[in-house]
């Protein structure tokens, strides 16, 4: 009698921002999905590519992953270096709901196409997720000192272009988050196969998607305000600047005024 525990299939999961965004018009292959774009590589091979820069490799070795992004390198626009990751195994459960338990892998009744969609799309999101919380970090701790010396010596040395470079950063984070990849949006699968809404649940709350995505957008307010508010001292001192030079080049005038005057009656 055999007492072995039967064998569970288990595939690694591997998502990769490679770029700002990835042209997936016309591409050749084993097409299984357009939207995402799904190709199939091997026997049990998928590459999920996203327009906005992340392919989700699930099932694949290491050389075929770096296979097809040889293939992808093309398409690419903003090439990113290095590249954000993210690693999951999914795994066939028994269980009848999907459970996906803290810190094991992501389980699921079959090894479908849909749901490798549905985890795919999840893991990408993390990922750009991911990245934007590392841009915003590294905007605050430029945004930092500024305060700092502003609540010091009650002025800050920075110029107004340095204000506008970083508004312009946090306004590229919030459009490639709540634009580009629209992270609170639900994936296009979805609209064929409500069945899954369940797992697409219990995968936004273990990648915890809509509080990091909630917490991005409350500092990208916090940056977009600091960085107006310091704009705006800047401008306040500037046109004052403007106004003495103004003064002075009146008083100069009133001078000369009086001078040729006083030049006058002399002769």
């Amino acid at each position: 009698m055999n007492t072995e525990a039967p064998h569970i299939p288990q595939l690694a999961a591997h998502a990769l921002q490679i770029a700002d965004r990835i042209n997936t018009a016309g591409f050749g292959g084993q097409v299984l999905s357009a939207t995402p774009l799904a190709v199939r590589i091997g026997e049990t091979g998928i590459a999920v590519v996203f327009r906005y820069g992340v392919v989700v490799f699930i099932g694949m070795s290491p050389a075929e992953e770096t296979a097809f992004l040889d293939l992808l390198s093309a398409r690419l626009f903003g090439p990113i270096a290095p590249h954000e990751e993210e690693t999951a195994k999914v795994q066939v459960a028994r269980e009848s709901e999907e459970p996906i338990p803290v810190g094991g892998p992501i389980l699921v009744r079959e090894l479908s196409l849909e749901r490798l969609l549905i985890v795919a799309d999840a893991l990408a999101k993390s990922v750009i997720l991911g990245r934007s919380e590392r841009e915003i970090a590294n905007v605050f701790d430029t945004i930092e000192p500024f305060a700092r010396e502003l609540a010091s010596l009650g002025r800050t040395s920075k110029s107004r272009v340095a204000m506008l470079k970083l508004l312009g950063a946090a306004l590229l984070v919030q459009h490639r988050v709540s634009g580009r990849v629209a992270v609170g949006e639900k994936p296009d699968v979805l609209w064929d196969r409500p069945d899954l809404e369940r797992l697409y649940a219990r995968l936004e709350d273990e990648y915890e998607l809509k509080e990091r995505e909630e917490m991005l957008n409350r500092k990208l307010a916090v940056i977009a305000e600091t960085a107006t508010t310091l704009a705006d001292i800047i401008d306040t001192k500037r046109s004052l600047r403007l106004e003495v030079i103004v003064v002075i080049l009146i008083a100069c005038e009133i001078v000369l005024g009086f001078y040729e005057i006083f030049a006058r009656g002399r002769h």
